[in-house]
């Protein structure tokens, strides 16, 4: 089998020439389309998001040899976590060649951050089974490139930080609350207030929950650090 124009011009965005082609389609394609002989991408990135854990971890311990494990697991969390993922999806247009269902494609699905981050997984697990980890390897360390030696010192998300600060002042959890949703179906934008027990709140707007809730938290860490 040989891959369609599209897909052997991402295969060679993304740095590998496939052996197998079969792989890379299945990475790509999402549960709406799937059936008995077309099988989805879930697998691949259940295996892929492991191979990446371990990349991840390697790079972290060759750029710092003096780093604590606890200085070392906020940078390889941010550098795993899904929205990372996808945004290396988008910076190699995987979005041009995911295979959907009508409805997922009518949904906005080519830009959704879930099926990026989860199809970007897929795509290096493909990769990993088409050649083994050292062409994996190099695959994940091309694409998250100046990711990995500029990953911030204390890589916390918002929310987790947020949460550590109210702790440390014995309060309780900040609470998330969705307080507007804006735009079609398929392109929502969700605006979401960040409160503290102690009344100080701020908002934010993102196309996800999960983005509008982070950037609530990191305006509200900004405006309690100043």
């Amino acid at each position: 089998m040989k891959l369609s124009a599209d897909l052997h011009t991402f295969a060679k965005r993304i740095g590998h020439d496939f052996a197998d082609p079969e792989l890379l389609i299945r990475a790509l394609t999402h549960g709406s389309i799937s059936s008995d002989t077309r099988p989805d991408n879930q697998r691949l990135e259940f295996l892929g998001d492991r191979v990446l854990g371990l990349v991840m971890a390697e790079a972290m311990l060759a750029a710092d040899h003096q780093a604590s494990e606890g200085q070392l697991a906020p940078r390889f969390n941010a550098l795993v976590r899904k929205e990372t993922c996808a945004d290396v999806a988008r910076q190699v247009d995987l979005g041009a060649v995911l295979k959907l269902g009508r409805s997922e494609m009518m949904s906005g699905g080519r830009r959704k951050q879930a099926l990026l981050g989860d199809a970007m997984e897929a795509v290096i697990a493909a990769v990993y089974l088409d050649a083994g980890f050292e062409a994996a390897r190099d695959v994940i360390t091309r694409l998250w490139g100046d990711r990995i030696a500029t990953v911030d010192e204390d890589a916390r998300d918002a929310k987790t930080a947020l949460q550590e600060w109210a702790q440390a002042r014995r309060m309780q959890p900040p609470a998330y609350t969705e307080t507007a949703r804006e735009g079609p179906d398929h392109a929502p934008t969700f605006t979401i207030e960040a409160r503290l027990e102690n009344g100080e709140t701020a908002s934010a707007s993102a196309t996800s929950k999960r983005a509008a809730e982070q950037a609530a938290a990191q305006a509200l860490l900004d405006r309690l650090e100043s």
